[in-house]
């Protein structure tokens, strides 16, 4: 049994019929409070990155596969599932943005922090983290 391959049934997924800016900001404002602020904060990073003329080609694609995940109405775990939803998306975000670590500049990570101050509020400081 230990040399049996499992077969895994590919879904091809053309990214750029699955990506959309439209797309991206419909699911982010409608299931932010859900997915929690660091899921969207990875997801706005990993946006506002693709936006930038800097960033390079081979980066736009890694981003735009972990954005295309974020979108998918299908993940491995169902985004509606309570606590655990969202863990898939996070994961996929976190290796994207390890991945493309030098696009995601300070001022792209500020312009996440105030986008997402909208939605969830100011976040506070530790003053002992300082």
């Amino acid at each position: 049994m230990a040399n049996e391959i499992q077969k895994v049934e590919v879904i091809e997924i053309n990214a750029t019929e699955r990506y959309s800016d439209a797309d991206f900001w419909h699911k982010l404002s409608r299931f932010a409070r859900k997915a929690g602020r660091e899921v969207v904060e990875k997801a706005l990073w990993l946006y506002y990155a693709l936006q930038r003329p800097e960033t390079p080609a081979w980066a736009k694609r890694t981003i735009i596969g972990a954005l295309v995940y974020f979108l998918l109405p299908f993940d491995l775990v169902a985004d509606l599932a309570p606590l655990v939803g969202f863990t898939d998306d996070l994961s996929v975000l976190l290796v994207a943005v390890s991945t493309v670590a030098a696009y995601i500049t300070p001022a792209v990570k500020e312009q996440a922090r105030r986008k997402a101050s909208e939605w969830f509020g100011e976040r506070e400081i530790d003053p002992s983290a300082a």
